[in-house]
């Protein structure tokens, strides 16, 4: 089971590496065969499968001169439900991303991920994600169509 609960640790650790490496389509990939749901002030936004998960990041996520989006995302707070025998879990974690906003190191937005999984022959791999924000700062710099 730890070795279970460390490979869901390690694919909701990647996400947030892939991110801020400005790699969509690791990102893309985590979700494979999976929902990545986010809520927006226009309601649920959607996506399903690779294509749709990466054509979100390049649409919605700025990306500087060096290909990042000079951020670094902190995922803490994880709690971890394996359901075993039917080879499901759920995370619950709490995110914290941090920028460079006009020289200075900011915090621009802190949130909360509910995360389900499935076990396949070849590991653990994402089911949904549905990403919540709670606190929201200067994002203009970080996501684009903001004012």
């Amino acid at each position: 089971m730890g070795d279970d609960t460390q490979a869901i640790r390690n694919l909701v650790f990647r996400y947030a590496e892939l991110v801020d490496a400005g790699d969509f389509g690791g990102v893309a990939r985590l979700f494979a065969d999976a929902t990545y749901r986010s809520l927006t002030p226009e309601g649920i936004r959607v996506a399903c499968g690779p294509a749709e998960v990466r054509a979100w990041m390049e649409r919605s996520v700025r990306r500087y001169g060096d290909g990042t989006p000079g951020t670094r995302h902190l995922v803490t707070n994880l709690i971890i439900d394996v359901e075993w025998q039917r080879g499901t879990a759920t995370c619950r974690s709490c995110y914290t991303v941090f920028q460079v906003v006009q020289g200075r190191l900011e915090p621009v937005m802190t949130g909360r991920y509910q995360d389900s999984f499935v076990r396949e022959v070849d590991g653990w791999h994402f089911r949904d994600r549905l990403a919540l924000a709670d606190l929201i700062g200067d994002l203009t710099h970080h996501l684009t169509g903001l004012s």
